[in-house]
């Protein structure tokens, strides 16, 4: 499965506590990586999940250069950007997934990543 977290926390009734720790400690962990980086405004988390050649939507906003790390018990799951293939596993790397073309390589076992990134404003866009 897949869902995104904004860096900012949600507010009033739905407020989950779970998923509040869980955007502190992804974000913290971004810092901690890659601490000279500017820090994104969304993360997406995957779980076992496997892209065909892609190049990002941005959700129509276009988007900075993200940074991805694979965590988990696994073997393969290599990222390739523009056919270059980088093993990402506990190696965090920067990409430009708006316009570089990236997929994910055969994998076994259990693979997350985390993938940063920051949607640029549109013209007149609140986003």
């Amino acid at each position: 499965g897949t869902f995104s977290l904004p860096a900012r926390a949600a507010s009033g009734p739905q407020k989950d506590p779970l998923r509040e720790e869980l955007r502190a400690a992804v974000f913290a962990l971004e810092q901690a990586l890659v601490p000279h980086r500017p820090p994104s405004t969304w993360v997406a988390i995957n779980c076992n999940a496997m892209f065909s050649p892609h190049t990002d939507a941005g959700t129509g906003k276009g988007q900075s250069s993200s940074l991805i790390v694979g965590l988990g018990d696994y073997y393969g799951g290599e990222l390739v950007v523009e056919g270059n293939t980088l093993d990402i596993r506990y190696s965090p790397s920067e990409f430009d997934g708006w316009r570089q073309r990236h997929w994910t390589r055969p994998f076994r076992g259990e693979r997350f990543t985390l993938v940063w990134f920051s949607p640029r404003k549109e013209r007149g866009s609140d986003v």
